[in-house]
Order: C-alpha cells, then sequence, then structure tokens
C-alpha cells in the first residue's frame, strides 16, 4: 500500500461537510487534504457528487507525486508504473521534442510490461498529439493512435482510458458515431474519469450538440480544475459557444485557455478566432501574431482542418479569420 485516504463527516445545520487526506505511507506526509461542503437536498445526489470528486482528486493528486517522483530517477533505472509516469510528465508539455519523450518512456513501460493498458493509452496518446498538431503524417500518425489504442482495448476492456485513447483515435479517423460510443464507454465504466468527459465536450464542440459540450466541460473541469488538459476543457467550450453564436462568452472562454501555461497554437488559435467573431480584433490579431512566430504560414485551413466542424461552424470562423488576416 503506497497511499491511504482518511476523512470525516460532519452535518452541521442543514449543510453536509467531508473533509478528506490523502497520506503517503512510506512517508506519512499528507499529500493532499480538502473540504468539500454541500447542501443535503438530495443526499444520494450530493453523496455521488462528493464521491466522485474525491476519487477524481485523489487519482489526480497521485498521478503527480508520482510523475515529480520519476522524474527524479535515472531513466535506466525506471520500472514499468514509473517509466508510465515519466512519460506523463513530458506528455502534459505540449511540445513536439516532449511528446517524443514521452513516447519514448511509454514505449519502455510497454517493453517492461506488456499488459499495461494505460501505458498503450499513453503510446495512442502521443500518436494522436503527432496527428493532431501535425508534427507528422496525419494519416500514419492516426494510424498508429488506433493500433496503440486497440492494443489497450485487448489488454484491459474495462479500463476507461482505454476506451477514452479508443475514443480519440476513432475522431482522428472521422468517426464520431463511433468516437462518442467509446468516450460514453469510458464515463460509464469510471463517471469521475475528467479526461473521458473532456473528449466528450471535445467531439460534441465541433460537430455534435454544443449544449452538451458545455456540459462536459463544466463536469470535467468540476472533477478536475487543476487538470494538465484544462486548456482544451477550456477551448472546447469557447468553440461550443461559438456554434450557439455566442461569441462574447465564446471570447472570455478562449482567454481563460489561452492563458494556461501549456497552452499551444491550436488553442492560441482558438482564442484568435472566437475574439475575432466577438469584434475584439486587436487581441485577435495579437494572437495571430504570436501564432504566425511559430508558423509563419498558419492561415484558417490550417484551423479549420484540424477539428472536424459542421459546415455552419466553418462558416462562422471563416468569418473569424477574414477579420484578422488568416484567411
Amino acid at each position: 500500500v503506497d497511499y491511504v485516504a482518511t476523512g470525516t463527516v460532519r452535518s452541521p445545520s442543514g449543510r453536509l461537510i467531508v473533509g478528506v487526506e490523502l497520506i503517503e505511507v512510506r512517508s506519512a506526509r499528507i499529500v493532499w487534504a480538502e473540504t468539500f461542503e454541500r447542501r443535503p437536498d438530495d443526499i444520494f445526489s450530493v453523496l455521488d457528487d462528493i464521491g466522485n470528486s474525491i476519487v477524481s482528486s485523489i487519482s489526480a493528486e497521485i498521478e503527480t507525486v508520482e510523475r515529480n517522483r520519476a522524474m527524479l530517477k535515472a531513466p535506466n533505472s525506471l520500472n514499468a508504473w514509473e517509466a508510465y509516469h515519466r512519460g506523463l510528465w513530458h506528455m502534459y508539455r505540449f511540445t513536439q521534442a516532449e511528446n517524443e519523450q514521452a513516447r519514448h518512456f511509454f514505449a519502455q513501460a510497454l517493453h517492461l510490461d506488456p499488459t499495461f493498458a494505460r501505458a498503450y493509452a499513453g503510446l495512442s496518446f502521443t500518436h494522436w498529439q503527432n496527428a493532431f498538431q501535425r508534427w507528422g503524417d496525419r494519416d500514419r500518425e492516426s494510424a498508429l493512435a488506433f493500433e496503440s489504442a486497440g492494443h489497450s482495448l485487448l489488454v484491459d476492456d474495462h479500463n476507461p482510458a482505454a476506451h477514452w485513447a479508443m475514443g480519440r483515435a476513432l475522431w482522428l479517423r472521422g468517426e464520431q458515431d463511433g468516437s462518442l460510443l467509446e468516450l460514453e464507454r469510458a464515463v460509464d465504466l469510471s463517471p469521475n474519469f475528467a479526461l473521458g468527459h473532456y473528449a466528450l465536450s471535445f467531439v460534441h464542440s465541433q460537430s455534435g450538440d454544443p449544449r452538451a459540450a458545455i456540459g462536459s466541460s463544466d463536469h470535467s473541469r468540476h472533477l478536475s480544475p487543476f487538470d494538465p488538459l484544462l486548456f482544451g476543457m477550456l477551448g472546447a467550450r469557447a468553440m461550443a459557444h461559438v456554434r450557439l453564436g455566442q461569441f462574447a462568452e465564446a471570447a472570455e472562454w478562449a482567454l481563460k485557455a489561452a492563458a494556461r501555461p501549456n497552452a499551444h497554437a491550436i488553442i492560441l488559435a482558438i482564442a484568435a478566432h472566437c475574439l475575432a467573431l466577438a469584434g475584439r480584433l486587436e487581441e485577435a490579431r495579437g494572437f495571430a501574431a504570436a501564432i504566425r512566430k511559430t508558423r509563419p504560414d498558419y492561415c484558417a485551413d490550417d484551423f479549420i482542418g484540424t477539428f472536424r466542424f459542421e459546415p455552419d461552424a466553418v462558416a462562422l470562423f471563416r468569418q473569424g479569420a477574414k477579420l484578422i488576416g488568416l484567411n
């Protein structure tokens, strides 16, 4: 046993207060503590809500501790678990070089343990990023993302990360219905799986139900408010608001996404287009200029080609691009 969670429950004057601590056994150190307070209007839904929040928070905190611990060890001394978390550390930097490092460590974890479903899911994520960011041949990287996700499912069909990886891989292949089925399976298996809810928001924000996208974005952030993919959760909500014609709201959410320290060029492009549609042209041009420092020829075709928008959304984003010279 590496970690132990303890807690208390109090119910003073019509409130339910749950205090939780996560303790690292080897050092007796409290690595995380949180208090959850709700009004017990519907006690069962409140308990579900608090329970999901606790599980998601504990999972995120353990992952953070393990990632940081793996970074302190020599790369050739890592076991499969440590190599996997070293891969996560690099993966969440969202640069091409760090993504390649992540791929290397996920492959190392799988060499040490070929039954490690989450390492296959991580490997799929690196190929997905190569395709999405155009860091490699999109068709080849999409095929590798799909293949790795398939291995993850073969190893453990009950692992939500495996279905999450497959859902994302199917989105890359243009198979939206299959993508949504896999992502819904991921959150059915683990209702507190924040990345599953975020991926649902991502898909719906482009060509599904934009209101469902907003709900899934909010829920993912509720479960994991400091998630390394927080910029994506915010960006998906921004795109959903564009599809609803709510440009002012889209701009505000896009700015929040772009303010995240690991936000990449595609997130900056979301901000540029949303701000343009909201009439905030100077701010939009600033983001466009920032993108073109590293991608001088970036234009609306690149942005639209990255996603799978409905035709009405394509028209809106082209309108925004034209206003700031990205057409």
